[in-house]
């Protein structure tokens, strides 16, 4: 009896949205994005909160909340280095429960015009958002760059 295995298809090169430290500005970004994108423009996530972590933020899926961050599209001669790196970066392997982050694939609304985008997000991984929710500091008004715990 012969198996055949379909390869899983690679992620839809769609754009990154970004909240915490890869946001324009930030450590990360720069050393993992910057010269590598074609475009990034302030946008929003509903549906998730952000809760503060050790340098760096968490989102959280929560209906009626709200993350502020930026949306971040690769040069496509950059895409599949980019995401490797955020993945490495957010510590996620797809499958694994004990991912720090999970990637997912949200709406965003472009702040400039409104649009709704389809992009990635890391979001924390389920173990994270267990203790986050019992535990965690939650951030007031969704924007890690004003970030006033609560």
């Amino acid at each position: 009896m012969t198996t055949s295995t379909t390869p899983t298809p690679p992620p839809a090169p769609l754009p990154f949205f970004v909240y915490g430290t890869l946001r324009p500005g930030e450590g990360n970004h720069g050393l993992l994005l910057r010269g590598r994108t074609r475009s990034e423009e302030p946008a929003r996530l509903s549906g998730a909160v952000l809760y503060d972590g050790p340098g760096y933020p968490y989102a959280v899926e929560e209906p009626g909340g709200l993350v502020r961050g930026d949306l971040v599209a690769a040069r496509p001669e950059e895409y599949g280095e980019v995401l490797t790196a955020l993945d490495r970066l957010e510590e996620y392997v797809a499958g694994d429960p004990h991912s720090l982050y999970e990637r997912i694939e949200r709406e965003v609304v472009r702040e400039s015009d409104g649009a709704v985008v389809r992009a990635w997000v890391y979001v924390a991984g389920p173990s994270v958002t267990r203790r986050l929710r019992a535990e965690g500091t939650r951030i007031q008004g969704g924007d890690w760059r004003t970030r006033n715990p609560v």
